[in-house]
């Protein structure tokens, strides 16, 4: 099977699958109407600091004030930073250039760095910065040696900020290097004379759009194709490679099918598995996956899976299974941030150290970072993944506006009893001969059928005449009692 980036684009927004032997491991999405900031370079006006929290706001002119912690400063000497607080550094109404680095998630602002970064297809230049770096996911010590010492030979040649060289600069000839730091360097020139004339509160400089920035960010080695179904984004893309990286110019393909593009590896299908709670196993057991805002949590079950030697051997492969659909799951639905994984216990250290090692392997592929523990003494996995863009369920969805985001509702038995004690405090706090109850058509029924005693009791004691009537356009937990 090979491996495919499919590109969907319409008018509203831009959708980008990586799919790897057949199957989606990762799924991207931007809306015309919400792009991504992410890379974006502005000119902020510093509107709150806050030397309790290591931090300051900063308007950008975006609808929130974006966030910039003590740490992602840029100052001439790094020891003051653990010394003197923020207010040191900046000042209420101070202009100041700032780059996104997190896009805005939930109710909190963009989150910023004035350590300015401009990335490319191999490297990645830092104005600012005054040592080169090598990608950690490059392994190879004399490889790594070899890329910085390209690096620092382009610097020395022209006294320019400092390089870091992408996981894609693997075993890349120094003449395209030096291409694409030369490259880097010119786009910095142009930018920079922006900084000064631009206002306040306003783009100094854009990021690629998505469809070009899979390109640069996205593809490996190991691609097979880039197919995409716009005729127009298709030109934008072989022009943009035949300028920036010509061995990916034959790669590129224009999906002209009958089918829909996402159609094809079941695209669709995937994304809705990815918006449900719960995900099936081949074996026959389950995941359970919770998102809230602190964290995620992720519970594995056995399900109907049996087994055919022992529980322990059971669980087990259980496990195992789910070590490598956690991975895959975590890419297509971007879930970030602290992650806890509950696996099935297992009493075996053999066990628990071959599916750490699975789950470790299963994430390698992964292009965010993420950082795993040990199994703690109550058998769960604590890990982090990192997020700079909304999770598919927060972009693709909004809270219910019944439960109210809570993802469970009263029974039908609990608003009739809530409605019970409505009907005592009106009765008493009214003179009234008769009421009229208005509720969902759950709730209604029941009222009428099992606690019929309980309404004939209450028109005893309270010596009124009580009337129901459904209402479609109600949810379970919503009732009205109108006096009559």
């Amino acid at each position: 099977m090979s491996n495919e980036i499919l590109i969907n684009v319409t008018s509203p927004e831009t959708r980008v699958a990586l799919v790897e032997n057949g199957v989606l491991h990762e799924l991207i999405i931007e809306r015309s109407n919400r792009r991504g900031l992410v890379g974006n370079i502005y000119k902020g006006t510093v509107c709150r600091v806050l030397p309790g929290m290591q931090a300051a706001f900063v308007d950008i002119g975006l609808d929130r004030a974006a966030f910039l912690h003590a740490s992602d400063l840029v100052v001439k000497d790094r020891e003051t930073l653990n010394t003197e607080t923020i207010d040191h550094f900046l000042k209420e109404n101070q202009t100041i250039i700032v780059q996104v680095t997190k896009d805005p998630l939930g109710n909190k602002g963009a989150r910023l760095t004035s350590e300015l970064a401009v990335p490319s297809r191999f490297m990645v230049y830092m104005p600012h910065g005054k040592v080169c770096g090598v990608s950690q996911r490059i392994e190879c010590e004399e490889e790594r040696n070899r890329l910085r010492s390209c690096m620092e030979e382009f610097r020395e040649e022209f006294q320019s900020g400092s390089y870091i060289a992408r996981t894609a600069s693997e075993g890349i000839d120094p003449v395209i290097l030096r291409a694409d730091m030369l490259f880097l360097l010119k786009l910095w020139n142009s930018i920079e004379p922006k900084l000064d004339s631009s206002l306040s509160g306003t783009l100094v400089h854009q990021d690629l759009p998505l469809s070009v920035r899979v390109i640069r960010d996205l593809y490996r080695h190991d691609i097979d194709k880039i197919r995409v179904d716009s005729a127009k984004t298709h030109e934008r893309l072989i022009n943009f490679a035949q300028e920036f990286a010509p061995e990916l110019t034959p790669y590129i393909e224009f999906y002209t099918g009958d089918r829909p593009l996402f159609d094809i590896y079941s695209v669709e299908d995937e994304v809705q598995k990815a918006l449900s709670r719960k995900v099936a196993l081949k074996s026959g057991g389950h995941l359970v996956f919770d998102q809230t805002e602190a964290m995620t949590t992720v519970d594995v079950n056995t399900g109907a899976y049996v087994g055919k030697r022992s529980l322990e051997e059971t669980i087990f492969k259980t496990n195992l299974e789910a070590a490598q659909v956690i991975a895959r799951q975590l890419r297509v639905r971007n879930l970030g941030g602290i992650i806890i994984l509950d696996f099935i216990d297992m009493h075996d250290q053999n066990h628990r150290d071959q599916v750490l090692q699975a789950l470790e392997k299963h994430l390698e592929r992964d292009h965010a970072k993420t950082t795993i523990s040990q199994v703690s003494p109550l058998g769960l996995v604590e890990m982090t993944r990192k997020r700079t863009r909304e999770s598919l369920e927060h972009i693709l969805c909004e809270p219910c506006s019944s439960c109210e985001g809570r993802g469970v509702m009263k029974t039908a038995e609990t608003t009739c009893l809530e409605i019970f004690r409505e009907i005592i405090r009106e009765a008493r706090q009214y003179d009234m001969n008769s009421l009229l109850v208005l509720a969902n058509n759950a709730v209604v029924e029941r009222l009428l059928d099992e606690e019929a005693d309980t309404i004939a009791e209450l028109e005893r004691t309270l010596a009124v005449h009580i009337k129901f009537r459904a209402e479609a356009q109600y949810s379970q937990e919503q009732y009205d009692v109108v006096l009559l």
